[in-house]
């Protein structure tokens, strides 16, 4: 059976995950068969949460056609869809029985795509390999022009740093939430956006990794000359444009009501993830901060 799937966060949605499941059963799907997801984060992380769910668990087979599936979405067994509260809020973990990454996929993806998942490189980088980075200074404009000598080793990295924190805490208890280092600002711009096609999930990591970074060097954990080593990156490949809208405080505590739904959260502060430096985050729940309190910070987070 070959079902289409119109991949986008808005239809990523308990409603899709209900018409999927009533196919397989008109077709008396058991546990012994497969399902094969083919295409970016969207569809892997649908189909994902089809088979952990159906009937309790269903063999799954990933095949991720996007670099931001290649180097994120499809490593680590997180599935999940969206609700009008957050992101990625109803969900389970649960691996596939195999992933199959095929870079030549990726010459057909525009350069809005190849940011997208060159997003999550870079914050692989940031949170875990200083070297990595130092790479990345170098060789980022030769992953935007499609350079097919520079994937292999990207990917790789990327796969590697993750799978590093993954078998520490499979199921995020933990050291796995360092993974989601800018997420809790991106996920409220994906939702405060409505989910808008106009911003893809990277360009949301990539606005909310300078913003962490800032809140990291209000809080004065994090050097400024930090920041300015990520800024320039942005700097020098024209990112600088997906963090303009959130530099002043008024649009930074627009994004508040969607923070306090983060999935990290297991009280009433906000359980950010703060640098230290490239290369190493401050612990998970080390830096949490009541919602008061952020709207204090808030004004010194857009003067950096």
């Amino acid at each position: 059976m070959f079902l289409t799937f119109v991949a986008s966060e808005k239809n990523k949605s308990i409603n899709k995950v209900k018409y999927f499941i009533e196919k397989l059963l008109s077709k008396n799907f058991n546990r012994s068969d497969l399902i094969i997801g083919v295409g970016g984060g969207i569809t892997g992380d649908v189909a994902a949460f089809v088979a952990s769910i159906f009937k309790r668990g269903i063999n799954f087979i990933n095949i991720p056609t996007t670099l931001l599936a290649q180097v994120d979405s499809a490593v680590g067994g997180k599935t999940g869809v969206n609700s009008n509260y957050g992101k990625n809020l109803i969900g389970s973990f649960y691996q596939p029985k195999l992933v199959i990454s095929d870079t030549s996929f990726i010459n057909s993806l525009s350069r809005k795509e190849i940011i997208c998942g060159y997003a999550e490189i870079l914050k692989h980088s940031i949170i875990k390999d200083q070297k990595f980075f130092n790479w990345l200074e170098k060789n980022t404009g030769l992953i935007l022009e499609k350079k097919t000598q520079v994937w292999s080793y990207a990917i790789k990295k990327s796969c590697e740093i993750k799978i590093h924190f993954v078998n520490q805490d499979v199921n995020e208890k933990g050291l796995r939430m360092i993974l989601n280092f800018g997420h809790t600002f991106a996920h409220a711009i994906e939702v405060i956006n409505n989910y808008s096609k106009r911003i893809t999930h990277g360009e949301a990591v990539l606005s909310g990794m300078i913003l962490a970074a800032k809140l990291s060097v209000v809080r004065k954990i994090c050097s400024p000359k930090v920041l300015h080593r990520i800024k320039n990156i942005y700097l020098k490949n024209n990112f600088a444009y997906t963090y303009k809208k959130y530099k002043n405080h008024r649009t930074i505590n627009r994004l508040i009501p969607y923070i306090k739904n983060d999935k990290k959260n297991n009280d009433d502060k906000v359980n950010f993830i703060l640098l230290k430096n490239i290369g190493k985050t401050a612990l998970p729940n080390k830096s949490k901060i009541s919602i008061n309190n952020f709207k204090k910070l808030s004004k010194a987070i857009s003067q950096y």
